[in-house]
């Protein structure tokens, strides 16, 4: 991956998911759940295999994950951080912005 690419694709995922948490908070009012809910995205994203085979079929399904793992790319790795950062981005201001008297819905 060019290192442009790389760069544009991180700030994509960060804004994607600051945005998607931003809207998820204001409408949950719960501060921090795209960041426990992030992880099962990531894996969704990575992971070839159905999610009902980690209920149906865990002993293929998890070395299959482990394996998707172990194989990213250091510029994968950075775009999924950069995403997990939007997250956290999104739920501080959030806790600011409720801070300073904003209410939202």
């Amino acid at each position: 991956m060019d290192i442009i690419q790389g760069i544009v694709a991180a700030v994509l995922f960060f804004v994607l998911f600051f945005g998607i948490a931003f809207i998820l908070n204001m409408l949950l009012r719960m501060t921090w759940i795209m960041s426990f809910i992030f992880p099962i995205v990531v894996i969704l994203i990575i992971d070839d295999v159905s999610f009902m085979s980690y209920l149906t079929e865990p002993d293929v399904a998890f070395p299959a994950l482990g394996a998707k793992i172990t194989g990213l790319k250091i510029w994968d790795i950075l775009i999924l951080l950069a995403g997990f950062f939007g997250t956290i981005v999104s739920g501080i201001s959030i806790k600011m912005l409720r801070k300073n008297g904003y209410q939202m819905f």
